[in-house]
């Protein structure tokens, strides 16, 4: 009898922990000390700015630097964060989009530095720019000309830097957004073939094996962890599928479809937090489980990342978990033991279906680059399904509508509530620390890159060139980008919140909210009239989109115009409109700095009406932002969004001399982003 065991075990996943904050030498210390541990691959958190390409000194970076990821400025922030870190034998994965072929310029010229060569370069840039304008808003230029950076890179690496995996199909955030595993499959398979045709432009026929073999995705694992690892077989179906038929590719190895994963951050809870631990040990489970379709890299998020910025012990943790699993576990050791189930089997052909059916619709759009409206308003739709299930008690989530009951968590008793904070000072410091760089750098080579990057963004040359000898000159962030913007012009993605379905969430509590409405706005003279505002570079938009989308269904007239808006915009906006009240969401850390900006900015304008704020805040940054004039604080534990529109029509009322409807309780205080924390 053969042994069910494999003759050998097999090696581990590379074990990643996604990090980066305040400064390039802070990261480069949490770097070296997460290698330290165990690690095994670099995963790089960039600051919004950077994400977005702005300096530090940018109007739009206030409130923003170092918050959620490191500010890499210039080539001397990248040799600061990869110091003493070999970049020749290194595999680093960079969660970068709109500005990756500047992002991978100044990884090369560091890695120059270094004496590395281009071809010894090995890692992944996410670069997936079509998920940025659906779900994370992360995005620079325009559709067409964010394709043209996506090609030139691929174009540039398949021949200059062949280990390097130029773009990773993200449809981890198209889940945080509200996709069924179905939607994740097909728009992630329809942004793949997006990509590979934008590609195939630009490179010989010949060459396509070598790019289709460097195609990597970064996908999502849920709680649901048997649903989501069929989901994960079914994608590897598809995409040999794809190679074979659509690219003629036939090279076995080629054709191996190759994913790293973060685990779902959109089910952490910020109550009982305790509980998110076992959320992402299960989820792991769905990726290394089955070794046919088995993670080749997982990075696990921490068990706080609800509340705030996980701290290096948070993080150690979640590495820990890895380890435990692939070193004290027997999963490593037997073939794959879904192979032959029926359960899997059946799973796999349903989603295989589903998935079929949306990417044909997806298609008739034109393809995902012209189907991003439609891609768009149906996860909007799908997240409101799912706020929907919550709220009405269908979908259990432990802690939030069933078992509330809780000891005091002693994880959150510490003084610093259980997470890290970013010092205020680091934003100053950076600005400073920039205009010191262009005023001792050599400007006029500075000046004929960037000179050089404007003729080839006009042009159907490679961008790579001239981006790479930018990063040599001393370029910044905030100038390429600039450069690039002034050629490509400037875009906003579509939200969503006006094509989602018009028929609402139908309850007794959403009729009441709505009668209440009616109430008021009868009394008022006028229907009531919200801002939904996002003010700063925080391009995680979900929740912001489901307080819109309610706002709309229990009567009110909505105001919502995207993320990426200085408190100048949102206040001209709330005057020019005449709203009644203002919701503004922030999950990126820099509400102590703009909520009072724009509060002051309202005020300046002669704007008085009650302003309330949702996101990622700490309890201790709670009463700051009243004494600031907030009215109203919601967090991910207020997950009903009714209570929330009951809050804000009662604040409508207050602020209005409107009587409170009869039986109703007192205003809770409470928030607005109860929605989507991730």
């Amino acid at each position: 009898m053969s042994s069910p065991r494999l003759p050998q075990p097999d090696r581990p996943w590379m074990m990643r922990t996604y990090a980066g904050h305040s400064t390039a030498k802070a990261s480069n210390e949490l770097y070296r000390s997460n290698l330290a541990k165990g690690q095994t691959g670099l995963s790089v958190a960039f600051d919004l700015p950077t994400q977005t390409g702005y300096d530090p000194d940018d109007e739009l970076a206030r409130g923003e630097v170092g918050k959620v990821g490191v500010p890499v400025s210039h080539i001397g922030d990248m040799r600061t964060l990869m110091d003493g870190i070999p970049l020749g034998t290194m595999n680093t994965s960079m969660t970068i989009n709109a500005v990756a072929s500047w992002m991978l310029s100044l990884y090369i010229v560091a890695a120059e530095e270094q004496g590395a060569e281009q071809a010894q370069l090995s890692g992944t840039t996410q670069n997936d720019i079509i998920k940025e304008f659906l779900a994370r808003g992360t995005y620079a230029f325009p559709p067409g000309p964010s394709m043209r950076l996506i090609a030139d890179m691929i174009a540039y690496t398949v021949e200059h830097v062949p280990k390097w995996n130029p773009i990773n199909i993200c449809s981890y955030h198209l889940q945080e957004a509200g996709a069924t595993p179905v939607q994740e499959i097909a728009y992630a398979m329809s942004n793949a073939i997006a990509v590979l045709d934008a590609a195939a432009e630009k490179v010989d026929a010949s060459v396509m094996p070598k790019v289709f073999s460097r195609i990597s995705f970064f996908v999502n694992a849920g709680v649901r962890f048997i649903e989501e690892h069929a989901k994960l077989r079914a994608m590897s179906v598809l995409w040999e599928e794809l190679g074979r038929t659509r690219y003629g590719i036939t090279d076995e190895k080629a054709l191996r479809f190759r994913y790293g994963v973060q685990v779902n951050s959109l089910g952490l809870t910020e109550a009982q937090p305790e509980n998110n631990v076992q959320r992402i040990v299960l989820e792991a489970l769905a990726v290394t489980l089955g070794r046919n379709a088995r993670a080749r890299a997982l990075q696990l998020p921490a068990w706080n990342e609800a509340l705030g910025l996980p701290r290096a012990w948070d993080q150690q943790w979640a590495l820990r978990i890895q380890q435990i699993l692939a070193y004290e576990t027997d999963l490593l050791e037997y073939p794959d033991i879904f192979e032959g189930s029926k359960v899997m089997e059946g799973l796999v052909d349903e989603l295989l279906d589903g998935a079929r059916k949306e990417m044909a619709v997806v298609a008739e759009h034109g393809g995902a680059v012209q189907a991003v409206d439609y891609m768009k308003s149906a996860l909007v739709e799908s997240h409101r399904e799912r706020i929907a299930r919550i709220e009405s008690g269908e979908q259990i989530v432990v802690g939030i509508n069933k078992y509330q009951e809780t000891e005091p968590s002693p994880l959150t008793a510490a003084g610093d509530g259980g997470i890290m904070t970013v010092d205020h000072a680091v934003e100053q410091q950076a600005i400073d620390a920039i205009r010191i760089w262009r005023s001792e750098r050599d400007q006029a080579r500075a000046d004929a890159a960037l000179a050089e990057v404007a003729r080839v963004a006009k042009s159907d040359e490679n961008i790579m060139p001239a981006s790479i000898e930018a990063a040599r000159a001393g370029v910044t962030t905030g100038e390429w980008a600039r450069t690039l913007r002034e050629a490509f012009g400037e875009f906003r993605a579509p939200t969503g919140v006006g094509e989602a379905a018009a028929t609402g969430v139908q309850s007794d509590a959403v009729n009441e909210v709505r009668a209440e409405v009616e109430r008021v706005s009868e009394a008022l003279g006028r229907r009531i009239k919200i801002l939904v505002g996002k003010p700063g570079l925080d391009g995680h938009s979900n929740g912001a989109e489901q307080i819109a989308v309610r706002a709309r269904d229990v009567g009110m007239d909505v105001v919502y115009e995207g993320i990426r808006l200085t408190p100048s915009q949102i206040a001209q906006s709330a005057l020019q409109e005449g709203v009644h009240v203002i919701g503004l969401s922030i999950l990126s850390g820099s509400h102590r700095e703009l909520i009072p900006a724009v509060i002051d900015t309202l005020r300046e304008r002669g704007v008085d009406v009650p302003v309330v704020v949702g996101g990622i805040i700490p309890e201790a940054d709670v009463r700051p932002l009243e004494d600031a004039g907030v009215a109203g604080v919601y967090t991910p534990k207020d997950f009903d969004i009714s209570v929330i529109m009951r809050d804000i029509v009662r604040l409508v009322a207050e602020a209005n001399g409107v009587s409170a409807a009869a039986g109703l309780p007192p205003h809770a205080g409470g928030a607005v982003e109860a929605a989507q924390h991730a």
